[in-house]
C-alpha cells in the first residue's frame, strides 16, 4: 500500500489509472468449480494411452517451447502455458469439444533436464517455508477449463522416461539412438 501511495504522489498524471484485467475472486470460483470437474479426470498411464489410442484426442504439452523440443510425449502439440488465449487456444484446438490429454513435467522422472521437477525444496532456497508441487497440470487444465474445453484429462501417474509403454520424441531422444 506504502509503495502504491508513494507511487501516486509521484506521478499525479496517474491518478486515474485503469485497474488490471485481473480478478482474484472470479479465479478463485472458477478453480473451486475446476476441481469437482477435475476429480474423475485424472487418470493412470494405462488409462492415457488407451483413451489416445482408441479416440480422437489429442496430447497437449505447455511446457516451454525449448523442453518441448528437447522431449516430449509422442505425437504431443505444443502450446507454451505464457501464451495461453483465446485465440492461441482456437488457432491450435478450433473445436472445445476435441478430447484434450495433458501431461507436465511433474508426470516425468529420470530426466531432470527435459523434465524439471516444479516443486519448491525450501533447503534450496533457504527457507523455512512447506514443501510445495507447483505442477503446470493444475493452471492448464483450469486454464483450458476457463476457455470452455471441458473434454480435458490429466495424467495422474508419475512415470520414468525408461517406461517401455509410452514414447517420446524430440532433439534429446534422437541423440540416444
Amino acid at each position: 500500500m506504502l509503495f502504491f501511495l508513494i507511487t501516486k504522489s509521484m506521478y499525479p498524471q496517474q491518478n486515474n489509472y485503469k485497474k488490471a484485467n485481473v480478478d482474484f475472486d472470479a479465479f478463485e470460483t472458477l478453480v473451486n468449480e475446476v476441481k469437482k470437474h477435475r476429480e474423475e479426470r485424472v487418470i493412470n498411464l494405462d488409462k492415457f494411452l488407451e483413451m489416445n489410442a482408441v479416440s480422437k484426442f489429442i496430447i497437449l504439452d505447455t511446457r516451454s517451447e525449448r523442453m518441448y523440443k528437447q522431449k516430449h510425449i509422442k505425437g504431443a502439440i505444443h502450446l507454451n502455458f505464457s501464451d495461453f488465449n483465446q485465440y492461441s487456444l482456437l488457432e491450435l484446438i478450433p473445436n472445445s469439444e476435441t478430447k484434450i490429454l495433458i501431461y507436465c513435467n511433474n508426470n516425468i522422472e529420470d530426466d531432470a533436464i527435459s523434465f524439471m521437477t516444479k516443486t519448491v525444496l525450501p533447503k534450496i532456497i533457504d527457507k523455512d517455508i512447506q514443501e510445495l508441487t507447483l505442477a503446470l497440470n493444475i493452471p492448464t487444465y483450469i486454464n483450458l477449463y476457463g476457455y470452455g474445453y471441458r473434454n480435458v484429462y490429466e495424467l495422474a501417474e508419475l512415470i520414468s522416461v525408461n517406461d517401455k509403454r509410452i514414447e517420446f520424441e524430440g532433439t534429446e531422444v534422437s541423440k540416444l539412438k
